[in-house]
């Protein structure tokens, strides 16, 4: 079973105004919940939902949710942050972040999951994804209800993340944005393009460093289209290197240059802001 503990912070509280008002957790999650008297004092007694809760009590709550995830030893994967709310990690480019079927391992959350599994847990989500070939870090919560609010906020585009990229050729602007919607290639199953018909597309940039041959630059995301990055550099002519499937030269290594180096965010619980970073 997966608890957390909170502490009551504000005057009038009730568990239902902070699951419902103040969470914004959903209708059936809050039923089942009440159901299965997952708030509890310190003792274990079921706590009373309907009545103010005193400055500083602290609240238990507990969860019965387990994740399916095989456990699997991945190489490259290594914690950056964690509390009992949530966990980041790297991916390392070339794994997939979860599982096509139900028996295949050797993904970013089957590590995950041994990790949560070694340390007593049973439930372990990822709040994003990367695509495959992309390094970097990946936010993950450990309990139902950071899942709900952390979807709301990456929904609400209250999360933040940041990317380095080498592109090809030398870029002249310094900064931009790109504002190109982007739908799916008809020709190409797993492909995506820049299309008027497609969803909106953000991307904000910067210029990190020029070379003879590339630039490396700073990107952030306003929305999350798959390939995002990818797309929107090959739309203008700088695909990221290494990225065969955007036109981009391949190199020795068979992996494209984008890494997920930043995210930042409030967090779900304590509503501190949170910045981690991937520094190598």
């Amino acid at each position: 079973m997966n608890y957390f503990h909170y502490v009551v912070d504000e005057e009038e509280l009730t568990i239902e105004k902070l699951l419902r008002d103040k969470w914004k957790i959903g209708k059936k999650t809050v039923h089942q919940m009440r159901m299965d008297k997952a708030v509890t004092d310190p003792s274990g007694e079921p706590v009373d939902w309907r009545i103010p809760l005193p400055l500083n009590a602290v609240l238990h709550f507990h969860f019965h949710a387990k994740s399916d995830y095989e456990q699997d030893d991945v190489s490259g994967v290594n914690i950056l942050f964690e509390d009992e709310h949530i966990i980041a990690a790297v991916k390392p480019a070339g794994i997939s972040v979860h599982p096509n079927e139900k028996d295949n391992g050797g993904t970013f959350m089957n590590a995950m999951m041994k990790f949560i599994a070694t340390n007593g847990g049973e439930y372990v989500e990822h709040i994003h994804r990367l695509d495959q070939g992309t390094s970097g870090i990946i936010l993950c919560a450990k309990h139902p209800i950071a899942k709900s609010i952390m979807d709301r906020k990456l929904e609400q585009h209250e999360v933040t993340r940041i990317y380095h990229a080498e592109v090809e050729g030398v870029m002249k602007r310094t900064k931009g944005v790109l504002n190109y919607p982007i739908g799916r290639d008809r020709h190409h199953s797993t492909k995506r393009r820049v299309s008027p018909s497609g969803q909106k597309a953000t991307t904000h940039f910067r210029v990190m460093e020029r070379r003879s041959d590339s630039t490396t630059v700073e990107a952030s995301l306003v929305t999350g289209r798959t390939h995002q990055i990818r797309v929107h550099f090959s739309h203008i002519g700088h695909p990221v290197v290494g990225d065969t499937l955007y036109d981009g030269s391949p190199t020795e290594d068979g992996q494209y240059r984008l890494a997920a180096k930043k995210i930042s965010f409030e967090h779900p619980i304590t509503e501190k802001p949170i910045t981690i970073e991937w520094i190598v």
